[in-house]
């Protein structure tokens, strides 16, 4: 690792994790000193401070659990769990996982598409850009249920796209699920992929027509090379998106697997650090997400002849 990297990345990271943690302490003991106060006076207890602040961080059901609490728990549904377990957050993740790449891909193809249509056609671009704006300004939580149900019915009812899908029950519900993913996700593929595609200067539109290029031409040549690092750019807000779309189309529908369900049984049960302990997986799987699109979008980079930054 060279050291412009250490001391200009790393470092900082780090020092705004540690802060953040050190906040997260803070915040527990004194969310849960009032319940832990009250538990003392009924059982008549006078502990010293130290004592007091390390019941705050040893509660059972907190308010908001410590973070050596979260650790612990992702330890013991990661690693002391067997992957096939119903308890594993392994588990539970690659069952949310399957979902977020399902409508990332349908996402990323409709972003692609639209943003084709709307840089090729003036009309496009005058009346769809703007219902495409429109669209994200839904709450997601509202239509979320209405999704899920209709097209799960129609992914299992008696019609023609059902006959021609053929899909069973569980890869009805995972299109189903996928679908939120796909509405969150499109948005910012396409807007990314619009930019890219009129990026390229006017003198370059120009040498093509001076070279007598097709329209195919220049768009294959010119506008998509152009691009690429917009569409990968985009793909890293996009795929994290489809995440969240993937756990909250987990919620209406009572899932039994995924993160959404984890989040739904800890809330039902006043498990607080299995909550947070799920959210901690979703963003450390959002994380490995963003970070192998990333890592894509650079190895494309370089096999197209850009140069290391």
């Amino acid at each position: 690792m060279k050291p412009d990297t250490f001391k200009n990345k790393i470092i900082p990271v780090a020092t705004i994790l540690l802060a953040l943690v050190a906040l997260w302490y803070v915040a527990a003991v004194l969310m849960n000193a009032p319940f832990q106060r009250d538990m003392d006076s009924r059982a008549g207890a006078t502990p010293t401070t130290w004592e007091f602040i390390g019941k705050t961080l040893a509660q059972p059901k907190p308010i908001l659990p410590a973070p050596h609490q979260v650790v612990q728990n992702l330890y013991e549904n990661t690693v002391l769990r067997k992957l096939s377990s119903n308890r594993s957050l392994v588990y539970h993740s690659w069952v949310t996982l399957s979902s977020t790449l399902l409508g990332f891909v349908f996402g990323m193809l409709l972003g692609i598409l639209l943003a084709v249509l709307i840089v090729h056609n003036r009309a496009m671009d005058r009346s769809l850009m703007p219902w495409l704006v429109a669209s994200q300004t839904i709450p997601i939580l509202a239509i979320a249920p209405m999704i899920v149900i209709i097209s799960y019915n129609v992914l299992t009812g008696d019609n023609a796209l059902a006959h021609l899908l053929n899909l069973d029950s569980d890869a009805s519900r995972l299109v189903s699920k996928a679908l939120i993913s796909t509405y969150l996700s499109f948005f910012p593929v396409a807007v990314g992929m619009v930019k890219g595609l009129r990026s390229p200067e006017i003198m370059h539109l120009d040498l093509m027509r001076t070279y007598n290029a097709s329209p195919v031409q220049t768009f294959w040549k010119l506008r998509v090379p152009a691009s690429i690092p917009f569409l990968f750019t985009s793909m890293k807000v996009a795929i994290a998106a489809s995440l969240v779309g993937a756990i909250v189309g987990e919620l209406p529908t009572g899932a039994t697997a995924g993160i959404g369900s984890k989040l739904l049984a800890g809330s039902y049960y006043s498990q607080t650090i299995d909550i947070w302990a799920a959210l901690v997986a979703g963003s450390l799987l959002a994380g490995i997400l963003v970070a192998i699109v990333g890592l894509s979008g650079k190895m494309v980079d370089r096999a197209m002849g850009g140069r290391p930054g």
